[in-house]
């Protein structure tokens, strides 16, 4: 007796649902949760796909598309369809929002407090909250995540240690994903966020709205440590023949300060390249660098180096 003919593996979709199925796979990097495929294909074909090797399931309920390796956007979508009503936040939600230079571990989404979800991937790290309103998420998000000044916040209150969250900070306003006024009006509506006068100040200095505080800060750091007190704001003309104005000058002795407001993408190797050149500078030109958090939150570091430049260039203190 003759044999029926195999039926082929699947059916192709009709025209007008192939664009409709071919545009999601398109925005969420081949990533499909099985409820989203259901609305295209029988579950016979999608467990077909997977059997056959053309799907694979990356967790329960979510496949990728393809046979190639999983990139950080499929990683991030596979995050979001797993944890149901989650969106990306934090780093992740900045990594997303183009951050550079910040690697992250795993995958951070934000859920509803009151949400519990006991089978997330091993990789995702779950924050909750009871407050996230519609304006701190991201409408066109893809995938869904909250808003940069929002994710900014957040991820300076998950950051391991103050410094990276100082961080993370300065390099959203230096990449110009997120402006002052933003991040201001999310701090106003979190009064108990973790780390929030960190965010703040940091805010501000790498914003430039508070240009001449760490020159206050500074006079006051000298005088408190004994130190001459210098000149502010002093018109020097510099090797190239142009004009500049230095922050603190302390003219008898050749010693320049100069504090940095703005922030460095990674404020931690920032400020430790700063260091070992206020060292080289101490024997030589003495002009010293320094960020704006530093006079403000290590002001003993600042004032062993001042002291030590003045007293290479001459000075002796009094008793």
């Amino acid at each position: 007796m003759p044999t029926r003919p195999s039926a082929p593996l699947d059916r192709p979709l009709p025209a007008h649902r192939a664009d409709e199925f071919t545009y999601l796979l398109f925005r969420q990097h081949d990533v499909l949760s099985r409820q989203q495929a259901l609305r295209f294909l029988t579950a016979r074909v999608i467990d077909r796909r997977v059997a056959a090797g053309r799907w694979r399931q990356a967790h329960r309920g979510v496949y990728v598309t393809h046979a190639g390796p999983v990139g950080r956007e499929e990683r991030r979508w596979i995050a979001v369809l797993a944890v149901d009503g989650a969106i990306l936040g934090g780093v992740s939600a900045l990594a997303a929002h183009g951050l550079r230079g910040f690697a992250v571990d795993g995958v951070h989404l934000l859920v509803p407090a009151a949400r519990r979800d006991k089978d997330a991937p091993s990789w995702v790290v779950l924050h909750r909250t009871s407050r996230l309103p519609r304006d701190d998420i991201h409408q066109r998000g893809s995938p869904p995540s909250t808003m940069p000044a929002r994710s900014v916040v957040d991820a300076a209150q998950w950051a391991t240690t103050d410094d990276r969250a100082r961080s993370i900070v300065a390099a959203a306003f230096q990449q110009h994903l997120v402006g002052y006024d933003d991040v201001a009006r999310v701090l106003a509506r979190m009064p108990r966020a973790h780390r929030r006068a960190l965010v703040a100040r940091t805010a501000a200095d790498a914003a430039g709205g508070a240009h001449s505080l760490p020159e206050v800060e500074f006079q006051a750091l000298c005088r408190r440590d004994g130190l001459p007190s210098p000149s502010r704001q002093v018109r020097r003309q510099d090797a190239s023949g142009r004009y500049r104005y230095l922050d603190a000058y302390f003219a008898e002795w050749g010693v320049h300060v100069e504090i940095d407001g703005g922030q460095h993408m990674d404020v931690r190797q920032w400020w430790a390249d700063m260091r070992r050149q206020n060292d080289l500078w101490i024997a030589g030109d003495r002009v010293l660098r320094f960020p704006a958090w530093v006079v403000r939150d290590r002001p003993a570091e600042v004032a062993t180096q001042v002291r030590a430049a003045l007293l290479a260039a001459g000075w002796r203190p009094t008793d």
